[in-house]
């Protein structure tokens, strides 16, 4: 774990390791979960970001393009053209928010809705696949260190 002493002398990525560099270890489960996804999204016709933009609307309903993007890790010029193409595929609806009508809020439609029903059991099987042989216990405590490493990331 890095010390927050100013005194301790920097150790070398060396001395560190790489199977006990977290942000390694991090970017390596995170690259193999998307590459699983975008071969397991084909027969969807979906992209990451379609996915991600499902999901978390089926979560949360009535995002705008800005929450949509922060929530999906999606870069805002991405997002917008991303909901302009599942628009035109009549997976989302967009309406003005009540009270302030420059804002958009985003919406599953039904065939939005059916699509993530169908591809979410291949989801959630990749997530138990990934989670295979951890215990109830040790994935409480990652999930919380994860909590705690975001709002130590966060800029908000």
């Amino acid at each position: 774990k890095p010390s927050n002493a100013v005194d301790d002398a920097i150790p070398s990525i060396g001395e560190i390791g790489l199977n006990h560099f977290a942000p390694y270890l991090i970017n390596r489960i995170s690259a193999r979960w998307n590459a699983d996804m975008q071969e397991a999204l084909k027969p969807f016709d979906l992209t990451t970001a379609k996915m991600r933009t499902l999901a978390v609307l089926a979560i949360t309903p009535g995002m705008t393009a800005n929450d949509l993007a922060l929530h999906t890790i999606t870069e805002q010029s991405t997002m917008s053209r991303t909901l302009d193409a599942m628009e035109e595929q009549a997976l989302i609806k967009s309406r003005p928010r009540k009270g302030d009508l420059r804002v958009r809020e985003v919406y599953l439609t039904d065939k939005g809705r059916q699509l993530f029903a169908q591809f979410w059991p291949m989801m959630y099987k990749q997530y138990s696949e990934v989670f295979a042989g951890i215990s109830e216990a040790e994935y409480e405590t990652f999930i919380s260190v994860l909590h705690k490493m975001l709002q130590n990331v966060s800029q908000d």
